[in-house]
């Protein structure tokens, strides 16, 4: 289906709102999920439709998008096949590395481009993010064993496979344990037992901003985890949303990783 003039845009993934109003999308965007907290100030007036995994469709319905975008990750496989049924355009998004984020902007003017200004700003972003790279890939890093946490009670990481695991390994992070997740599912964040051999040869234990919001009270139950490793709170924001803060990203793993 040609894309229309004026696209009436949903996003149900909170850093793809804020992709797109990097990208000067704003005017079209009718409709996001309350997780979609960034840039605060021009999102506030879009209507939410609920969250990431309990969309309200009904109200969607009425507000008529005609491009929802999604992702596996942030949202149901029903919702998705719900959406279809009334939605001219479901856009699907995967970034599964931090070099994706490439694909993810031409994915965007794919549907996008013709509309004023997209095509200069998505070119920006795209040579940030290269440039990101290339910093991190021109220097030697040591390599160090990382576990990742994004939950507690139960404790929670991150497989091998995800966008996050692929981010850190940009500056030779290697997560822990050694899982591949697969592309969708419970299994791409693993729960920790904190009994496992290979917890005694972690060398940074990394507590997230989010899902879970770690704080310096729970640094202590995570050294307990294994007791040699370096205990460091990190903003899981740059190292988890797409978009505008994937090359940011990589200069603060940068940064962590020369400390």
């Amino acid at each position: 289906m040609a894309t229309p003039v004026q696209p009436r845009i949903a996003s149900l993934v909170p850093s793809i709102t804020e992709l797109l109003m990097a990208l000067g999308l704003g005017p079209w965007l009718v409709a996001r999920t309350g997780f979609c907290i960034h840039p605060a100030e021009q999102v506030a007036a879009i209507p939410k439709v609920g969250g990431t995994k309990d969309v309200n469709l009904d109200k969607l319905r009425r507000l008529a998008p005609s491009h929802v975008i999604v992702n596996p990750d942030e949202n149901r496989l029903e919702t998705a096949a719900a959406l279809r049924s009334f939605v001219p355009e479901l856009i699907v998004c995967h970034p599964q590395g931090p070099e994706d984020n490439l694909a993810l902007l031409a994915q965007m003017l794919q549907h996008f481009g013709h509309l004023p200004g997209v095509q200069a700003r998505a070119d920006a972003l795209m040579q940030q993010l290269r440039s990101s790279l290339a910093r991190c890939r021109q220097q030697s890093w040591p390599g160090e064993r990382v576990l990742y946490l994004i939950w507690r009670e139960p404790w929670m990481t991150v497989a091998r496979d995800t966008y996050i695991a692929r981010m850190l390994a940009e500056v030779g992070w290697q997560t822990w344990p050694a899982l591949q997740g697969g592309d969708t599912g419970a299994a791409r964040y693993p729960q920790v037992q904190g009994d496992e051999p290979w917890l005694a040869q972690i060398d940074r234990i990394l507590l997230s901003s989010e899902p879970y919001r770690f704080d310096t009270s729970h640094m202590a139950m995570a050294q307990a985890l294994s007791s040699q490793a370096q205990v460091q709170l990190v903003d899981g924001e740059l190292l988890s949303w797409y978009g505008p803060r994937a090359g940011m990203g990589l200069d603060y793993l940068r940064e962590l990783a020369s400390q």
